[in-house]
């Protein structure tokens, strides 16, 4: 069970720590469980980090105490079983040659393998987190060229994973072969940036140079910018669900427009599940790029008969079932006069367990809404995510044990449509076999490890699951 994060580093600012809390705000959406910065003045590091969000966990005095040129930071939220203080990035050792910081969006898949070879050769591991195993082989490596020692390391790893490491004076910006996470570099002046995402840039008012690229390791120091690549590129798997539901809409991620990709599949979704109806509206925030582009293919109007509260966090990433059910209720608040009587068309990003939904459809019935007809704008999720998204079984996701017709009854709505494997990779601004689609398909990209047990990362051995 891994976490699913966003990662930030700045390099040559005088106020890099707080250029950092600034971008960890506009991740705010890729965790909200826990948060934290390392930053380096030449001579001292420097750390905060807790549990929360960005703006409650950092205060100006805090921020204050954060000095130097160089940072990195990060947001997190984590699955049940992983919720402790010790977990929350970035990670940070001291060793004779310095330290290492490092903050991590991912989930390595052989993170089993390589735990028990670095606890068979004596390492004694901290925390339960896959990140932390990087730090060991760094640590183990002698050579005193940190840059040579990241190819091999990055080449021994599996899974998805973009790495933002400060070692010393450096910052280095790593992303796995298949690319599964974004990781974009930008420029304020002389600085340089990192992020999980362009929105990031955008919030420090950054120019956007380019996307770190699958399977390679940049390099910032004294000297600049450099980078180092793997001798053979591996087919790329972005994560085609940071389009539907992760990203902001304001971000490009793998170089193309998530706005654009969402209203793409709202127009696809109404073109293959067009239903009669008075109105479409979407559910706030992640559906509503999609509804507007099934309103303007199907000629209805938009409503916004959901408003939100935006004081409370996304459902999805919430650590426990108890605080996803709370949080559904609370969160959205359905315009009465808006729906008496009217047959509506509600556009979903996702539907992963099923119960989010039928809460809010419930809501909906009970604001006086006549039919209501649900379209989703991905297909249905049927197999696990081993790479970094908070579903990681069969038995969590609805869609792997009913059909849609019992979905249908589960969630209480008068149709149910979900958008095809096709039309969902047809509508991306990228080719289709740019994309990860294991949790539509079954087929996944890389090999993968059965994972550490939630109560204790026992020491047993990797049980394959063969690449598709």
């Amino acid at each position: 069970m891994k976490e699913y994060c966003g990662v930030v580093g700045i390099y040559g600012h005088k106020n890099a720590a707080g250029l950092v809390y600034l971008a960890l705000y506009a991740l705010q959406h890729r965790g909200e469980e826990s948060t934290g910065i390392v930053s380096f003045d030449g001579k001292k590091i420097f750390q905060h980090k807790g549990q929360g969000l960005v703006g409650n966990v950092f205060k100006e005095e805090n921020l204050k105490k954060l000095k130097g040129s160089l940072a990195i930071g990060h947001v997190r939220y984590s699955t049940t079983g992983s919720s402790t203080a010790k977990n929350v990035q970035p990670l940070l050792i001291n060793h004779k040659k310095g330290f290492i910081a490092v903050a991590h969006n991912g989930n390595l898949t052989n993170s089993v393998q390589l735990r028990n070879e670095l606890e068979d050769s004596g390492s004694i591991l901290q925390t339960t987190m896959d990140s932390e195993l990087i730090l060991h082989f760094l640590v183990k490596d002698h050579q005193n060229n940190y840059s040579g020692k990241l190819l091999p390391i990055m080449s021994r790893l599996e899974g998805a994973f973009s790495f933002v490491i400060m070692i010393n004076d450096a910052i280095y910006a790593m992303r796995d072969p298949h690319g599964f996470r974004p990781l974009c570099i930008g420029k304020l002046g002389d600085a340089y940036i990192v992020a999980s995402e362009t929105c990031a840039l955008d919030m420090l008012e950054a120019t956007y140079i380019r996307d770190v690229e699958p399977g390679e390791i940049v390099i910032i120091d004294k000297n600049g910018l450099r980078s180092q690549k793997l001798a053979e590129p591996k087919p790329h798997a972005f994560c085609i669900f940071e389009y539907i539901y992760f990203s902001r809409p304001d971000s490009n991620i793998f170089t193309q427009s998530v706005y654009l990709a969402r209203k793409n599949l709202g127009h696809t979704l109404a073109k293959e599940h067009p239903a009669d109806a008075d109105m479409v509206m979407p559910i706030p925030d992640s559906g509503t790029c999609a509804a507007l582009g099934f309103a303007e293919e199907s000629k209805l109007p938009l409503e916004i008969a959901f408003v939100r509260n935006h004081y409370i966090g996304r459902t999805f990433i919430q650590p426990s079932q108890f605080i996803r059910d709370f949080k559904v209720k609370v969160k959205l608040n359905p315009v009465r006069d808006a729906l008496k009587g009217k047959r509506i068309i509600i556009v979903e990003d996702s539907i992963v367990r099923g119960t989010t939904s039928r809460g809010r459809v419930r809501a909906l019935r009970a604001a006086g809404a006549k039919e209501i007809h649900m379209r989703v704008s991905c297909p249905p999720l049927i197999s696990p995510c081993f790479y970094g998204i908070d579903f990681p079984t069969k038995k969590e996701l609805i869609a792997s044990s009913h059909s849609v017709e019992e979905m249908r009854e589960f969630i209480g709505v008068d149709s149910l449509k979900f958008l095809s494997l096709d039309g969902m990779l047809n509508s991306m601004l990228l080719p289709k076999e740019e994309f990860c689609t294991a949790c539509f398909t079954g087929k996944y990209p890389t090999s993968i490890c059965k994972p550490p047990s939630k109560k204790a990362l026992e020491k047993t051995r990797c049980m394959g699951i063969k690449k598709a």
